[in-house]
């Protein structure tokens, strides 16, 4: 009898522990599903006014009001995310930093609307131009990358206008490429690990055009969709 009464009171509490973990991993599981999420949500929200923008370094960069492109058009820096190059009289020579930009640059982003890509051009050099712009096509669609023409003087005050610590060439021309968001400002970097300032990018340097600044693209245009979706947010309350 005794034995039988320790047996039931065995069972009884294997029984009950096994009902207690069971609870309790009901518990768990209710907690997990009800509070992970507002977790994670007021991590995103708390982050979110904290975006981190790329620095301007130089605001209102002169507009493109004295170039033309080969039809004669005008091109404006006002309202687009542009990036800026200037290569000169041999604009052959430097194809190779052309196709670098088309590859890793211009390619993943020519869709985003309001992107273009702009190489400034002494004239003369239309026909250099029309040759290159066939081989970038045989890349990505060229409608948003545009060659202008302008005069040895409106090109230095173009260059100058970005007060950066880089220099043109006898012939008009720099390695480097830059960043215009859609108020003219400058964008770069304040604090890079390499150079401590960086106005732009060395276009014959695959690397830092497919580290640095195809990163610093992405900052921009995220930042640009941050404010067109809060823009629309606005609109539909």
């Amino acid at each position: 009898m005794l034995c039988l009464e320790l047996i039931f009171v065995v069972v009884f509490c294997l029984s009950f522990e096994n009902s207690y973990l069971t609870l309790m991993k009901k518990f768990l599981v209710l907690g997990i599903l009800f509070i992970l999420p507002i977790t994670v949500y007021i991590f995103f929200a708390s982050g979110k006014d904290n975006f981190a923008k790329l620095p301007v370094l130089t605001q209102s960069v002169s507009e493109l009001s004295d170039f033309k492109t080969i039809d004669g058009t005008s091109v404006s820096l006002k309202e687009h995310i542009t990036v800026l190059g200037f290569f000169g009289n041999n604009l052959m020579s430097n194809r190779v930093n052309a196709y670098n930009l088309a590859h890793k640059i211009y390619k993943k982003n020519h869709e985003f609307q309001d992107f273009q890509l702009v190489i400034v051009l002494p004239e003369g050099t239309e026909d250099a131009s029309e040759e290159l712009i066939k081989k970038i096509s045989e890349i990505a669609d060229t409608n948003n990358w545009k060659f202008v023409f302008g005069s040895s003087e409106e090109i230095e005050n173009m260059f100058n206008s970005l007060e950066s610590s880089y220099k043109l060439d006898e012939d008009l021309a720099s390695p480097y490429v830059f960043i215009i968001d859609k108020d003219r400002n400058l964008r770069g970097r304040n604090d890079d690990e390499d150079f401590g300032m960086l106005y732009g990018f060395n276009s014959a340097d695959i690397a830092e055009i497919n580290n640095k600044m195809s990163d610093d693209i992405k900052v921009v245009l995220a930042e640009y969709r941050l404010a067109l979706k809060k823009y629309k947010a606005k609109r539909e309350i």
